[in-house]
């Protein structure tokens, strides 16, 4: 897309949680010559980063806050981005206009992560807002297919990936779950409600606990998008983070749907999965891992 292009379409609000992604973002956008205007979560973005472009902080629940400063700004393209656990009610802080829709948002609270997302973002297009995948605006931060870094799967890797692959699709429809670690044909876990880095961890203790006693360097962690997702939320993402967890898990390597999930800083983490004698691999959707 030309910076022209870039530039009439108007300004890019983008709802920031933590971690990096929302930077890497906005940069994206921002280098195609658009203007972006950052919403960091109270708690949860990076104030730094935030700083580096337009901002406006915002609690969770300020929905009203929120429309009226994204409308001032002119920013009817949305996108979420970044880390953010499913907050407590209790947690939530409510202006009027978000109390007006609160049964709305109660109803999207009563299911899994897919169906809170989709409630949650119907309540925005509702308000005149055009929500976008992440991805949509910058393609770049999306894992491409093949290696990241020097190390290669075998056969034993690569058919734990094909498991985890089939895992995560047959639970995905229960809206269960992103990614799961496989080890010699076993799966050794399944992500829940505490996420990769503190799944990973559970695999450290279990090896440590000797509840695990496959050889190191065995086991692969596997993330992919459920089936159903909606992909303008909550891609899969992976970045230095995962790679030194799966390191402490004593995995052989990670591997993440091409195309459908997110790599942050790729070259930090080659360099650190080469350090770790882990593989990296972006696997293709139907392909042979």
């Amino acid at each position: 897309m030309s910076e022209a292009a870039a530039s009439a379409e108007g300004p890019l609000g983008i709802i920031c949680g933590g971690g990096s992604i929302p930077s890497a973002v906005a940069d994206a956008v921002s280098h195609r010559g658009r203007r972006v205007v950052l919403f960091p979560l109270v708690g949860w973005a990076d104030a730094a980063a935030a700083a580096r472009y337009p901002h406006h902080w915002i609690h969770v629940g300020q929905f009203g806050r929120f429309c009226r400063l994204a409308r001032a700004e002119g920013a009817r393209d949305i996108v979420f981005i970044g880390t953010l656990l499913r907050p407590a009610l209790s947690q939530v802080r409510l202006d009027w206009h978000t109390i007006r829709v609160f049964p709305r948002i109660i109803r999207a609270f009563r299911g899994g992560d897919d169906h809170l997302l989709s409630g949650i973002g119907k309540i925005f297009e509702d308000n005149g807002f055009r929500l976008v995948g992440a991805h949509e605006v910058a393609p770049e931060i999306l894992m491409a297919e093949g290696l990241v870094g020097r190390h290669t799967p075998n056969a034993r890797d690569r058919e734990d990936i094909r498991r985890g692959l089939a895992v995560i699709s047959a639970i995905g429809r229960f809206d269960v779950g992103q990614a799961v670690v496989v080890a010699d044909g076993h799966v050794l876990a399944v992500e829940g409600a505490e996420g990769t880095d503190r799944m990973l961890a559970r695999i450290a203790d279990l090896r440590r606990d000797g509840r695990i006693r496959l050889p190191t360097g065995v086991g692969v962690l596997v993330k992919a998008p459920k089936p159903t997702q909606d992909q303008r939320f909550d891609l899969p993402t992976i970045g230095p983070d995962t790679v030194e967890a799966a390191a402490r898990a004593a995995l052989a390597g990670i591997a993440i749907l091409a195309g459908e999930a997110i790599a942050v800083e790729p070259q930090r983490m080659a360099a650190l999965a080469d350090a770790a004698n882990l593989f990296v691999i972006g696997v293709a959707r139907g392909a042979d891992a």
